[in-house]
């Protein structure tokens, strides 16, 4: 059984050695490295955030050494905390995932159950470079999907305008996002399709030119999926 290195830490007349709180306060900076180093595998990235990740367990495991029961400093630190909560960009899945860990892992070594923190800051790492390193999750994109963004006039029904012509050169396709533009008077089409034959997208495109009176049209490859939504 794994118990805490703090005994009686609530207790009135409590005392943590110099010793304890460094052995938890090491641990609390060794498991934010292991977190900050997994959080980095196949991911993109700043330095300012991974450095926060390395010390956001230790500031968490002192800031609960300090409240040790009294509430007036656990209300103090509470309002603090919230006031840093709405100064804070909201983040990926990913990194609220990461910052989640990173304070469970400050309050089990605040509390002194520094080895049972250690121990589940691995295993949860391991299983997150895992699912990382792992095709899990992710969409398969046909290397001929393009995006197609088209501008038309508001008098042309959009619903069905090009149908023959995607009929001939695209294997599937589906109207993605339909928007007003140019004060209402122009609609502008987007779909995700899959071409038959990527040669054939300037025929598609002269083809295309002729219905919607030379106005824009744009064909992109679909951005790629960041792998951080966990």
């Amino acid at each position: 059984m794994i118990d805490s290195i703090f005994t009686d830490l609530y207790s009135s007349s409590s005392t943590v050695s110099v010793t304890q709180e460094l052995i938890a306060v090491s641990i609390a900076l060794l498991c934010g490295l292991i977190i900050s180093f997994s959080y980095m595998v196949k991911s993109k990235y700043s330095k300012n955030f991974v450095i926060t990740l390395v010390l956001l367990p230790p500031t968490i495991q002192i800031v609960i050494m300090l409240i040790n029961g009294n509430l007036g400093t656990a209300v103090a630190i509470a309002g603090a905390f919230s006031l840093v909560r709405f100064r804070s960009a909201t983040g990926t899945a990913k990194e609220i995932t990461s910052i989640f860990l990173a304070m469970a892992v400050g309050l089990a070594t605040g509390i002194g159950y520094v080895w049972l923190a250690l121990i589940f800051t691995v295993a949860f790492c391991i299983i997150l470079i895992a699912l990382n390193m792992l095709p899990f999750g992710e969409k398969k994109v046909s290397a001929n999907t393009r995006n197609i963004k088209v501008t038309i006039p508001e008098s042309l029904d959009y619903s069905s305008i090009y149908d023959d012509l995607f009929t001939a050169h695209l294997e599937s396709w589906h109207l993605d996002r339909v928007k007003t533009t140019n004060m209402g008077s122009m609609f502008e089409l987007t779909y995700v399709a899959v071409f038959k034959d990527p040669a054939s997208q300037k025929k598609l495109i002269d083809d295309m030119r002729t219905r919607n009176g030379n106005l824009p049209i744009i064909i992109s490859v679909p951005a790629t999926p960041v792998k951080e939504e966990l």
